[in-house]
């Protein structure tokens, strides 16, 4: 049997379809939005990316929530840092997947509903309560409280529940304008004058969450009016709205929200005594908790809770697991059907910074966009869907989403570019969000799916990334259901963009602990589809690192079953994402095992020795920093520590680099990264040294220093240039024959 020469991996070369030019991901191809349909471009601009430059968007743009990169499971590699290492991930526990399975508590506070559509009067006694433990800005309050007492009417702006209703109610509490009488919400602007005039004894009023129209503000003339009634009765009225509400000649004052640490002080102050409070602030729980960014009214609730903690009456777990739990309330309450302040376009917006928090705002804002239109189609079939070109407020997109807008860099194919940004103050809400929206609204899974399916063809590698990393999240919470209905269609498709997604949706699945990943990449790498395979096979290469000799083990069964079906007639594309993988596995954390593995399995048959060969030299193509054309290489600098320390691979690396200068399959591969490393040494003292060091150890036979002195004497500089200078001083360092 002759079987083709093993090609060495080629060097990193930019994703085919990252330099493609990218079509708008909200115009519809001509392929539908069907799994994968092979139609959507032609497929020889479908080329494979090379696993290191595949490896590197994952380690990109994957979300902050996976942690990638950054955990010692996975990191470290012959960088000893995050990017060249492996893949970590995984640091949330599993409650934040599939819930807290804890009560959820009531966060709304005494007196009054949520909804504030009902009027009447407050008792008394609840305005009382939330006087004992209203805090605030008492320089604010004070000008607040003389405009009021000036002017007869007030508009406080603020965000949801950031305080302003309770600050309206206290702003009249204070100013003795008893009794206080609520207005209803559904009331118009012209209709204020009318509302607070009748037969009532209300000297305070207060219209909670006005809305006006745009073709309706909110005027001065309306509050003149109302004034001019108020005058008549002593009275004085507050109205609250939310920012960017429409007003025309009207200054609102700007209410904020106090600090959850004072809410939460000033909640215990009146439930237990001083040495009590005190004591439960000091509780790690409470540490956690602040440092969440939670609401006034969550803190409110959480003093409650720590009330009955110290009565005895809850278990120190219900302390611990109220963050997250306040957490699911809100991802619930936001995709209520009764949420009348969130419309579907929220809603999808809400799903969208799920999947891209800390990406790009402009990018979330246009792909939340394509999954309204295919929320709407989902909601009415025979509608037209249609997107509002202008109108979004963008402050207020982000308030509504307790999420913040930031400048910072994203990493780009042509380097880093800053870029607006937009993330959850809360890490955990993209995973909480996403669990809610598979498992709480399946309704809502084919248009969800249909929107993967469109950003697994974008031809952004963020893009791509991101819906690898929310179909991860999927899988962590229903493995079957994202398994069937996305990422085996991923797997199955011709195209390798696709296919790519797969692998990046298993390693980060199997990244936050979801169960039995490694068992279907044993099933796949095993099965009898090639495209599958190939799945397999790459996903081996970025979580072996975990367990690399079951994972190398599961790649020589591969390349065994690769020569053993078609042995005059080898697969080259599967054969070279086999040696990719082996590739990853020697440069990541577990080096020094790969290493004594590829040792010792090298002679066991032509199919294993060409698979370490491959995956070894081009593990040898790789430098410290691969947009430097001169950086250190890897494994170079791997070998030249080793030989400083005396560990394993100042003898490992010499036998393989042997072995492979020896193997007519490899040897021109071999010699053309050999040859790769003297031009660096030639700009590198330190490259320099290291390779004097390690070339006396490939010469152990007359054929062997034959093959490395004509080499260095025989090499060409760049570009035709002469020879380099290091290639006459390297020769010296190889022993007599």
């Amino acid at each position: 049997m002759s079987a083709p020469e093993t090609p060495a991996p080629p060097r990193p070369v930019p994703d085919a379809g990252s330099a493609a030019k990218d079509q708008p991901p909200g115009n519809p191809g001509p392929s539908g939005d069907t799994g994968h349909d092979d139609r959507t471009e032609p497929e020889e601009r479908d080329q494979p990316q090379d696993a290191w430059s595949a490896r590197r968007d994952l380690v990109d743009h994957s979300p902050r929530s996976m942690n990638v990169g950054a955990r010692s499971r996975f990191s470290g590699g012959l960088l000893g840092g995050d990017q060249h290492g492996g893949i970590s991930g995984g640091h949330f526990s599993g409650d934040v997947f599939l819930g807290s399975k804890t009560e959820i508590y009531q966060l709304t506070a005494p007196g009054f509903t949520t909804a504030a559509s009902a009027s009447g009067e407050i008792p008394a006694a609840t305005l009382q309560e939330l006087s004992s433990r209203f805090v605030a800005d008492e320089k604010l309050m004070s000008r607040l409280l003389g405009r009021l007492h000036d002017d007869r009417v007030l508009v406080l702006s603020g965000g949801r529940f950031t305080g302003r209703r309770t600050a309206a109610l206290m702003l009249l509490h204070r100013l003795g304008a008893l009794p206080v009488r609520t207005l209803a919400r559904d009331t118009g602007p012209s209709g204020l004058a009318d509302l607070v005039a009748g037969e009532h004894q209300a000297r305070g009023h207060v219209l909670c969450d006005l809305a006006p129209r745009r073709d309706d503000p909110l005027r001065w003339t309306h509050l003149l009016a109302a004034r001019d009634r108020l005058a008549e009765q002593d009275a004085f009225l507050v109205v609250t709205l939310e920012p960017g509400a429409a007003l025309d000649d009207v200054t609102a004052e700007e209410w904020r929200a106090p600090a959850a640490a004072d809410v939460l002080a000033a909640h215990l102050r009146t439930r237990t005594d001083e040495e009590t409070a005190a004591k439960l602030l000091d509780l790690p729980q409470v540490a956690d908790f602040l440092e969440r960014s939670h609401q006034p009214r969550e803190a409110a609730a959480f003093a409650q809770l720590l009330g009955r903690y110290a009565a005895g009456e809850v278990a120190e777990h219900a302390v611990g697991q109220f963050s997250l739990v306040s957490l699911e309330s809100q991802v619930q309450e936001w995709f209520e059907e009764d949420d009348a302040s969130l419309q579907l376009r929220d809603k999808a917006f809400l799903v969208a910074l799920a999947a891209f928090d800390g990406g790009p705002y402009a990018l979330t804002a246009e792909l939340s966009d394509l999954l309204y239109r295919f929320l709407q189609e989902t909601e009415n079939p025979a509608c037209v869907p249609q997107v509002p070109v202008f109108g979004t407020h963008v402050g207020k997109r982000l308030q509504r989403a307790r999420a913040e807008r930031y400048s910072a860099d994203e990493q780009t194919e042509w380097g880093p570019v800053t870029q607006q940004k937009a993330r959850f103050r809360d890490e955990r809400a993209s995973l909480v969000l996403l669990r809610e929206v598979w498992t709480g609204h399946p309704s809502a899974r084919p248009a969800l799916i249909r929107w993967l399916r469109r950003l697994a063809d974008d031809g952004r590698p963020l893009v791509r990334t991101r819906a690898a990393a929310t179909v991860a999240v999927l899988a962590r919470t229903d493995l079957p259901s994202a398994m069937a209905l996305v990422i085996e269609p991923w797997g199955t498709s011709k195209l390798f963009r696709h296919r790519l997604v797969a692998v990046n949706s298993l390693t980060l699945a199997h990244l936050i602990d979801t169960p039995n990943i490694p068992r279907i990449l044993d099933t796949w790498c095993e099965g009898g589809d090639p495209r599958l395979r190939w799945v397999a096979v790459r996903a081996y290469g970025l979580i072996g690192t975990e367990r690399p000799e079951q994972a190398l083990a599961a790649l020589r069964g591969a390349v065994r079953r690769l020569y053993a079906d078609a042995p005059d007639d080898i697969d080259g594309e599967l054969a070279r994402e086999l040696a990719e993988a082996v590739e990853l596995l020697l440069l990541s954390s577990a080096s020094e095992t790969v290493l004594a593995e590829l040792r010792t399995h090298l002679d066991d048959d032509r199919a294993v020795h060409d698979l370490t060969l491959g995956g070894f030299v081009g593990a040898c193509r790789h430098t410290e920093n691969d947009d430097q054309r001169y950086g250190t290489p890897l494994v170079l600098g791997w070998y030249a520590r080793s030989a400083a320390e005396g560990g394993p691979a100042a003898q490992g690396v010499p036998y393989l680099w042997r072995a492979a200068l020896a193997d007519p399959r490899t040897t021109r591969h071999a010699l053309g990264a050999l040859r790769e490393w003297v031009l660096i040494a030639d700009r590198s003292t330190a490259v320099e040294w290291a390779l004097a060091a390690l070339l006396p150890a490939l010469v152990t036979t007359a054929a062997e220093h034959q093959r490395l002195s004509h080499l260095l004497r025989t090499m060409p500089g760049e570009d035709g240039a002469p020879p380099p200078l290091v290639a006459s001083r390297l020769l010296t360092t190889l022993p007599t024959r």
